[in-house]
């Protein structure tokens, strides 16, 4: 009996199953890309047990014939592709003719679907792939798929599903995807009967994303829209100040198929160099747009990875696209304030039953009558001051001086003098206009007098003080400048600022960093691995100002460090560019040339806690409020918050 033989039909497309719908999620991945694929607006995915027993999928698209409902079962059967020449542009999301035969050979599946122009629509059941009933039945336009006990026939692959929870996650997040690739499609989202994703279908990307990933991120998102040649990239990308610790928030999409690609995640993260934290991720929402013979989608059972055929192009697109959203992007952080809403708060909202019971005992319960507003205070206080003669007794009149009668229309005439003058023309209009009616008509033989236009033209060009349009108020806990500028209080970390300040003035310049001698050499004990990477790395780190050489037993002399750094940071310093160079060793020299002039401004800023003169203050915030690039520090720190009138009169109660 021969070793090697042929599998049958059904092992064969257990096999085949197993690579296209590994879990539920998977099979709610195909059949709502078929149903975009279809046309449809509106798409609804109902689940229970997370997916395994009950998973359907409801959409308005164009319907299938009866004639083509079995065939659609049938593997490597689709209406997409027709020849071969047809792979080098795919515009759809499905193509292979696997998804359905897959998916019916390991569940059982009832359909529903209708054409546009069909009297009525057609039933279909299928039980491992083969067809068991078939008829006519009354339906709505579009297709609906019913996947019941997923896995049934392959205990294999039904031991290895998670909990019911875990699995309705998956496919809630797989869903979500797929609408925030196509805004214009209303996706709806059912489990166990509750609502868990609506998105309105608008064909607005916001939209879809506050749906999908909240109100917050939404909130946290800056658009991008750049092209690069043949190729555009659209969306969002949330601001340096907004991260977070993982790269899952970051959701990329290539033609409208969404895509992991280590290629656009590189691009993503390069745009944000210099303006994140150690460990802190961006995320976004991209869509990548290009010719479809430039992109190779058929290498990914699930076809979720992509070849481009022009990958720096790719690189390019995303990363200037990004950059340039990033540079445009407001510099300031809106300051989050918690509200101040406890119980016995007089603001918190009340119940309907609550607000009865409140209204029935202010008319039921007793009114004091000593209690006065303000206002009234001030009122009857005003009263009482000019009615005085009339309300007082005798002592008063000699306060309230009622007896002269003259003085009475005195006050009038000093107003009627005041407003007088205001009225009247300037002095220079009226000397100038009897001259000018008198003036005889000059010749134009005689010079023009030029002492009258003299004086003229010294007026005109006299300048004007400008007022700033903002008022440094002072410094808060020797760290923060506060600022009001345009209804609003600005808080500023020096330490960031400047820092930022330095990085950018040691980046610009092409020369290497100015030096100190200094004059007594300053010891520096690192550690045996950092000593070694310093003195291997002596010449680069004379460009950045550093002269050192070894003193014997591990221990390193500093005879030179840049202008910027104080010689008691000099040691510390080194020991941080030590660490930079350990952990850059293979980046690129830009890269590096970044974290070690990171090091350098970081160590030479002036630090919170520090003392600072005010006219410190006033060079930091001019520098601040005028540049566009001085947005966060090196490592992605915000460099100034923003907080708002409105904040703080809610805080204290004032809207």
């Amino acid at each position: 009996m021969p070793k090697i033989q042929q599998l049958s039909p059904h092992v064969a497309d257990l096999i085949a199953a197993g690579e296209v719908v590994e879990r539920p999620a998977s099979a709610a991945k195909e059949l709502v890309e078929n149903a975009i694929d279809a046309g449809a607006r509106k798409v609804t995915v109902e689940l229970h047990d997370g997916g395994m027993t009950f998973l359907r999928v409801t959409d308005d698209g164009c319907g299938m014939a009866a004639e083509d409902v079995e065939t659609a079962f049938l593997r490597h059967a689709t209406s997409k592709l027709h020849e071969a020449a047809d792979l080098e542009a795919i515009h759809t999301l499905g193509f292979r003719g696997e998804a359905l035969a897959a998916i019916s050979s390991v569940s059982r599946i009832d359909v529903l679907t209708k054409t546009a122009d069909a009297p009525f629509g057609t039933s279909l059941h299928l039980e491992a792939g083969v067809v068991t009933e078939r008829g006519e039945a009354g339906c709505p336009n579009g297709t609906t798929m019913l996947v019941r006990d997923l896995f049934y026939n392959t205990p294999a692959r039904m031991k290895f599903m998670k909990r019911d929870s875990v699995e309705a996650s998956a496919v809630l997040s797989t869903v979500q995807r797929l609408a925030l690739a196509h805004p214009e499609v209303a996706v709806r989202v059912l489990r166990d009967g509750q609502e868990q994703l609506s998105t309105p279908g608008d064909g607005e990307l916001l939209s879809a994303i506050y749906a999908v990933m909240g109100r917050q991120t939404a909130q946290e998102m800056t658009p991008v829209d750049g092209s690069w040649d043949k190729l555009s990239v659209t969306g969002f990308v949330t601001r340096p100040a907004a991260t977070r610790g993982t790269r899952g928030s970051q959701i990329f999409f290539v033609n409208g198929r969404h895509v992991r690609s280590k290629l656009m995640t590189a691009a993503l993260e390069q745009a944000y160099r210099n303006q994140l934290l150690q460990g802190r991720f961006p995320a976004c929402v991209l869509h990548l747009h290009l010719p479809e013979h430039l992109v190779d989608v058929n290498v990914h059972p699930a076809k979720t990875e992509v070849r481009f055929l022009r990958e720096q192009e790719v690189f390019d697109c995303v990363h200037y696209g990004v950059l340039g959203a990033l540079e445009q992007a407001s510099g300031r952080v809106q300051m989050k304030l918690k509200p101040q809403n406890d119980g016995n708060s007089a603001f918190r909202t009340m119940s309907a039953a609550e607000y009865r019971a409140a209204a029935a005992a202010l008319q039921d319960g007793p009114r004091p009558a000593a209690s006065r507003t303000v206002l009234e205070q001030i009122g009857s206080l005003t009263e009482r001051r000019d009615g005085a003669a009339l309300a007082s007794p005798k002592p008063v009149q000699p306060v309230t001086r009622p007896e002269p009668p003259c003085p009475v229309p005195q006050p009038a005439a000093p107003v009627q003098q005041r407003k007088a003058p205001v009225q009247m023309p300037p002095p220079q209009s009226k000397l100038q206009t009897p001259t000018q009616q008198e003036e005889p008509p000059v010749k134009h033989d005689e010079p023009v007098p030029p002492e009258p236009k003299q004086a003229e033209e010294t007026q005109q060009e006299l300048p004007l003080p400008k007022v700033p349009d903002y008022r440094i108020i002072g410094e808060a806990l020797n760290t923060y400048i506060l600022v009001e500028q345009a209804g609003s209080l600005l808080l500023i970390d020096k330490h960031a600022a400047h820092e930022r300040i330095l990085f950018e003035k040691l980046r610009a310049d092409t020369e290497p960093v100015m030096p100190q001698l200094l004059l007594t050499p300053v010891l520096c004990e690192p550690e045996r691995e950092e000593a070694a990477v310093l003195l291997e790395n002596a010449e680069l780190l004379a460009q950045y100002g550093y002269e050192i050489s070894d003193y014997g037993d591990g221990v390193l002399a500093i005879r030179q460090i840049p202008t910027e750094i104080a010689p008691d940071d000099a040691a510390q310093s080194l020991t941080a560019l030590a660490a930079e160079l350990l952990t850059g060793r293979h980046a690129d020299p830009t890269e590096l040339r970044d974290r070690l002039l990171h090091t350098i401004a970081c160590k030479a800023a002036i630090k919170g806690g520090w003392h600072t003169d005010p006219k410190e203050w006033e060079a930091v915030v001019h520098e601040v409020l005028t540049r566009n690039d001085l947005k966060y520090c090196p490592h992605g720190r915000p460099i100034c918050l923003e907080l708002t009138a409105s904040q703080l009169e809610r805080q204290f109660k004032r809207a």
